[in-house]
């Protein structure tokens, strides 16, 4: 498929020798050609997109793309190669769409790139020229691993740039004043190594520099003079400020077309001394500098800041004045310092962090908006998902995974809903059975109905994580407070093997339940539109970015059923059950749904990445537990550098993580107890569903069908694989914005579906305003189901209450998918309030799930979606 693109290639002066070189070939000619001309050269050859970066256009932008203002306010570098040497490039806006729908992806090929003359960027090395790409070719054709399969054994890293004799460009912005790259898909996390993991000139510090700080732990000046010489407008008092950090946010990132600030960043560090309380605000470089290096609890030694009204005092949100302290790397240049904490400064009567875990009974009791600290064992990972915040007013995206989390105290895990923390370093160790400590959590209830409530918690912007594997937890001084201490006693004695049949990675989940009437229904969106039209429908579906999460209602028909059972699935892929069969409830409908194409494929294999390595391994279903979780006795071989085509035996041992069990998880909190005193505080093998790997729509004779009518890979819980853990977590998690970090798009499919799942319901739908078509996913709740519980009202189990509730009734067997199909034409002409949530899942697959269906013969009032959550 063709795509009109402008890119635009930096590239040095110097025009590269290798004659195998496909730029050479086709740049060459273009070097004396004067800028902005209208000569282009095409490259017919494949390239291979390896690297892609995102950052917020500046004012800039209209000079270098004076046709596309109108564009959304994100650009876009890439890295591009023809495997002998490689180019940097710069997408041109019109092509946001493509990367932003995961379509212009790492790993796929390109043809019929076709580059013309550029300006000249201005950089500190001098001028450079820079190209355009005025069209090309993603060769769908080629395969979605085309570029893991033509690289392999090629060191990506090792290949020179072109045009480039020394150590290449400079991988900064190439077309804005920015300082670093955002991550690819939120703009909470920090991105690239100049962000640092220490302080700055940490590891030019000397003993006399040490005692030469312990001489300054005497503060010139406390919080609450500060305060006091603020309010009454006199010479704010300053001076050093010793501190400590109770609470850290994550970051907040700023930057906005309309200003050419190049580090747009800030975070806020809630702090006190023994006079009082206090925001610090750090301010653009220094959050580059300071960020990754301050936690909670750190002693801080700060001098050289300027003192402002709080930022709650100056949008009014608050009732009496109150300050920041502003510290920023100029105007003035603050000076910060980590006190070591080898030893007790009690002269300081600096307090302490105060903690507030609440077990899972304990939740029970508190009120929706309290702020809870919890530890829990992880029994449920989500795929990450992304959502637009409530109170975003552009197009910004956050990014969650919702946990489950036990304690032993009650028999309902915890649920949470984690956002972006800017900890991706902690998050992407986050798997079922480690230990997770989530602090300054907000509690959620809702109420569907009198009989019924739920709960969750939500992430607020203090929300900080540790979990097992980061090396945090025998740091941190919450590991010796008592609930602490009594979960980690409980922990110790959890059977490993039964927990490892029931925990879960992955898959659709929502949460809390929709209520199960009408009425309670529309209540629930106290003034919203409840209904889009089918046109409506597909227009928002389509504007959907990647693995972005939408709820709708649409007013529709079921016209026909079908259920994708228990079929054979083998370790390259999925394969459909034979007796899968469409039952047409609608007379004369039943033309208008072919069978599915589902042929078998088989999961390419890719070059191996430095932290990852791609394989081709069986799935192991219903295989007896062992004891000992984590892995074999013996040590994990040394992992290769290069990318290369392993064998299937050496993939089996290169992905094989560390040993690791429940009983090394705990042993993180006792860690240093013998150095301190104890200090009290206050008081199922399963059958195995289908899941085509590569699902596509049914289609009527009118128009394309909304959503793909098998379950996507990604819509499938999986069974936990302790020995592959790393491997898993990357295959259900994002796409990677580098190709080493990619794993071929087959790999989630060598993880066995979880023993619950034995199946899904697809509703063939169409919409009573304007008959468009949809295929629904339909994932019912049932007994015993531990991950999609049922709604806790018993009911018949006929068709309509089977909607209304989402899944089977809690009291009764449910019904055998043969007989329920059978059953389906009592849904004949039925007029339906169905409730989907769609989700964008990237290369033009939409995933439709339908969560509820009402009885409702007309509702007047058609009007625009909304959203599925918002950001607290």
């Amino acid at each position: 498929m063709l795509r009109n693109v402008f890119v635009v290639a930096k590239m040095a002066a110097a025009v590269s020798s290798r004659p195998g070189c496909f730029f050479q070939r086709t740049l060459s000619s273009l070097g004396n050609a004067p800028s902005h001309s209208e000569f282009t050269r095409t490259c017919r050859e494949p390239l291979y997109l390896i690297s892609i970066d995102r950052y917020i256009k500046d004012l800039t932008f209209g000079i270098h793309f004076p046709q596309a203002v109108n564009s959304s306010e994100n650009l876009y570098d890439a890295t591009v190669s023809d495997g002998d040497c490689k180019l940097r490039v710069t997408i041109h806006p019109s092509l946001n769409s493509l990367v932003e729908s995961n379509t212009l992806r790492c790993g796929c090929q390109l043809r019929n790139v076709t580059f013309s003359v550029g300006g000249e960027r201005k950089s500190q090395k001098g001028g450079c020229h820079t190209y355009g790409v005025v069209n090309l070719t993603v060769d769908s054709e080629a395969g979605e691993d085309a570029a893991l399969d033509a690289l392999c054994g090629i060191d990506i890293d090792a290949l020179p740039w072109f045009g480039s004799d020394g150590d290449g460009p400079c991988l900064l912005p190439l077309r804005a004043q920015r300082s670093s790259y955002l991550p690819l898909w939120n703009n909470q996390d920090y991105n690239g190594e100049m962000w640092r993991d220490g302080p700055p000139g940490s590891a030019s510090n000397t003993d006399s520099d040490t005692e030469e700080d312990m001489e300054d732990l005497h503060p010139t000046v406390t919080i609450q003079k500060i305060r006091r010489s603020f309010r009454s407008r006199s010479r704010v008092a300053k001076g050093v400020l010793l501190v400590r950090i109770l609470r850290k946010s994550r970051l907040v990132y700023y930057g906005k077309s309309e200003r050419n600030c190049e580090c747009a960043y800030k975070t806020v560090l809630e702090v006190a001394d023994r006079t009082g309380l206090a925001s610090v605000v750090l301010w653009n470089t220094l959050c580059i500098e300071w960020y990754r290096s301050l936690h909670p609890g750190q002693l801080l030694r700060l001098s050289q800041y300027r003192v402002k009204e709080s930022y709650l005092s100056r949008m009014g949100e608050s009732q009496e004045a109150d300050i920041e302290i502003s510290v920023n790397s100029r105007n003035p240049t603050a000076h910060i310092s980590v006190i070591p904490q080898t030893e007790d400064f009690p002269q300081l009567l600096l307090p302490d962090i105060s903690y507030s875990f609440y077990c899972g009974i304990d939740l029970l009791n508190c009120s929706t908006g309290a702020t809870c600290d919890v530890i829990g064992l992880v029994v449920f990972v989500g795929r990450p998902e992304r959502i637009k915040s409530k109170e975003s007013q552009g197009a910004e995206l956050w990014e969650y995974r919702w946990l489950q989390l036990e304690d032993g105290t009650t028999d309902f895990p915890i649920v949470i809903q984690l956002f972006s923390t800017s900890q991706p370093e902690i998050h992407c160790r986050i798997h079922p059975m480690s230990i997770v400590v989530c602090t300054n959590m907000q509690l959620v209830k809702t109420a569907p109905d009198r009989l019924s409530s739920f709960q969750y918690l939500t992430s607020t912007t203090f929300t900080q994580v540790y979990c097992t594997g980061s090396g945090h937890h025998s740091a941190m001084p919450y590991r010796r407070l008592r609930p602490v201490r009594r979960f980690i006693q409980w922990a110790q004695t959890v059977d490993e093997s039964r927990l490892l049949g029931r925990v879960v990675v992955g898959g659709f989940f929502t949460y809390p339940p929709l209520p199960v009437s009408l009425e309670q229904f529309l209540k629930s969106k106290k003034g919203e539109p409840a209904l889009v039209s089918g046109a409506e429908l597909r227009r928002e579906a389509e504007r959907l970015q990647y693995r972005e999460m939408r709820r709708f209602a649409v007013q529709a028909t079921i016209t026909a059923v079908s259920h994708s059972g228990t079929g054979g699935l083998d370790h390259s892929g999925a394969v459909p059950d034979p007796a899968t069969q469409w039952i047409p409830v609608i007379p004369g409908c039943s033309g208008t749904y072919p069978e599915p194409n589902s042929p078998q494929t088989s999961v390419k294999l890719s070059p191996r990445s430095p932290r990852l390595r791609a394989r081709s391994g069986s799935v192991q279903n219903g295989s007896a537990a062992k004891t000992k979780l984590f892995g074999s006795m013996e040590p994990p071989r040394k992992r290769l550098a290069l990318p290369l085509r392993p064998t299937e035996e050496s993939n089996t041992e290169e992905e094989a993580d560390i040993d690791y069990t429940l009983w090394d998880a705990s042993m993180e909190f006792l860690e240093k107890e013998d150095d301190e005193e104890d200090e009290a505080d206050e008081e199922q093998a399963g059958s195995v569903g289908i899941v085509h790997p590569d699902p596509v729509g049914l289609h009527t004779s009118q128009c394309p069908t909304l959503g793909v009518a098998l379950a996507p890979r990604e819509t499938v819980p999986r069974q936990f694989h302790p020995q592959r853990r790393e491997v898993q977590m990357a295959a259900a998690g994002l796409q990677p914005g580098r190709l080493q970090d990619t794993l071929p798009c087959g790999k989630l499919d060598t993880f066995a579906p979880s023993a619950f799942y034995s199946g899904h319901y697809t509703l063939a739908l169409r919409a009573l305003t304007d008959s468009v078509s949809v295929n629904a996913l339909f994932l019912p709740a049932s007994p015993g189901n531990l991950h999609w519980c049922p709604y806790p009202q018993p009911h018949s189990n006929s068709w309509e209450d089977i909607l209304s509730h989402g899944g089977f009734s809690p009291s009764s067997p449910p019904p055998a998918p043969s007989d329920l199909v059978a059953t389906a034409t009592e849904l004949t002409s039925k007029r339906l309030l169905c409730v989907l949530e769609v989700c964008q899942l990237g290369r033009a697959r939409l995933e439709v799930v339908l969560t509820r269906a009402f009885a409702a013969e007309y509702i007047m009032g058609f009007g625009s979606c909304w959203p599925l959550g918002h950001r607290t």
